[in-house]
């Protein structure tokens, strides 16, 4: 990942899935120096014509997550991942993320999980 990311993140996730929403506020919640701006772009009023130019519209950013820095580079996926816990300062989960030896594995499984976050999110699973 290139280390000369600016700050803030703009964070596009989607608030209607409560996998995604508890991501962010564990990401908001380690987030001590104002380095992400969270930005839901499942609300009915979210407006991408600001994006349409650079190819991403509201179809691509519900699909998977997408993190632009303050240059207008975009991350997406797991690189959005990446680059969203190194802004907070979880090292250990940004070199997960960020691990080339692992983006076989990570990227079709993130994917995966991205398709199907609604379902997952509706498991009888332990929540704080």
């Amino acid at each position: 990942m290139n280390r000369s990311l600016r700050y803030p993140l703009t964070v596009f996730y989607d608030a209607s899935c409560p996998l995604c929403v508890r991501e962010m506020e564990a990401l908001r919640a380690r987030d001590r120096h104002g380095r992400l701006e969270l930005v839901d772009c499942s609300a009915s009023d979210f407006d991408d014509e600001g994006f349409l130019a650079e190819g991403i519209t509201r179809a691509k950013l519900m699909r998977l997550i997408h993190v632009r820095d303050a240059h207008g580079r975009w991350r997406v996926g797991v690189a959005g991942l990446e680059a969203a816990y190194r802004a907070v300062g979880h090292e250990r989960a940004a070199r997960l993320w960020g691990s080339r030896r692992l983006h076989p594995l990570l990227r079709p499984l993130y994917a995966w999980v991205a398709r199907h976050r609604q379902a997952l999110s509706r498991l009888p699973v332990h929540r704080q």
